[in-house]
């Protein structure tokens, strides 16, 4: 079969992509998990500007299509950056894909994150952090101590979801170059004339990514489950 003969002949060069598209989700993931935890902390402060700054990024970000923004950053954010370095005189920055791709996908996401940690922060019960002082912890040992456990029970259904949205989002990256597993399936797709075998290998190839990342999900789940009682 032509196809299927086509497909493996390109197979290294997808599988180089698929390496490339799984570590754009995990690097983005980790600063979406930095920047949610601060925004959600942030809307639960006492302090009006740091609910304030947290509350617009949140809106900013839920309001603006995730492919503008991709482009807002790459594209012009990277003329701006250089116009004020012109001014001061600055050598001229360039802005990768990769490293554009994984910051734009953190910061969109950081946001869903955000409001997913203040959520699971909210329904922890106050008087286990009272205990947690009563005892004498200072303000960290009770933050990873007894907020983070109870917090995460809480928090992992939304974290997943976010999660299995934030991997197909890396499709987005393929836009501005990067060589993920999308654009390397399109190049070879476009040279063999045989799109719909490569892009079929890409979804099934996502199919994949996300069917071993629920299954750890649920593994998590009902790790932080543990001792916790069903209805």
């Amino acid at each position: 079969m032509e196809g299927f003969d086509k497909l493996i002949e390109y197979m290294p060069n997808l599988m180089e992509g698929a390496v490339v598209t799984v570590t754009v989700a995990f690097a983005s993931l980790a600063i979406a998990l930095v920047l949610g935890l601060g925004a959600a902390m942030m809307k639960l402060s006492k302090s009006r500007a740091s609910r304030s700054v947290a509350t617009t990024y949140t809106t900013v970000i839920r309001g603006v299509p995730d492919l503008v923004l991709m482009l807002l950053i790459f594209f012009g954010g990277q003329i701006q950056v250089n116009n004020i370095g012109a001014y001061f005189e600055w050598d001229y920055i360039d802005v990768d894909a990769f490293t554009a791709g994984v910051l734009t996908i953190g910061f969109i996401f950081g946001a869903y994150m955000g409001e997913t940690f203040r959520g699971a922060i909210l329904s922890v019960p106050v008087g286990l952090l009272e205990a947690g002082y009563a005892y004498g912890m200072s303000k960290w040992q009770v933050f990873y101590r007894i907020l983070v456990p109870q917090m995460m029970r809480h928090a992992l259904p939304g974290l997943g979801n976010n999660w299995l949205v934030l991997m197909k989002t890396t499709a987005l990256v393929s836009i501005i170059g990067l060589h993920d597993i999308v654009l390397k399936a399109g190049q070879a797709g476009g040279s063999t004339r045989l799109p719909f075998i490569f892009y079929l290998f890409v979804a099934f190839a996502f199919l994949v990514f996300t069917t071993v990342s629920i299954w750890l999900l649920n593994w998590l789940n009902r790790r932080y489950s543990v001792g916790v009682r069903r209805a």
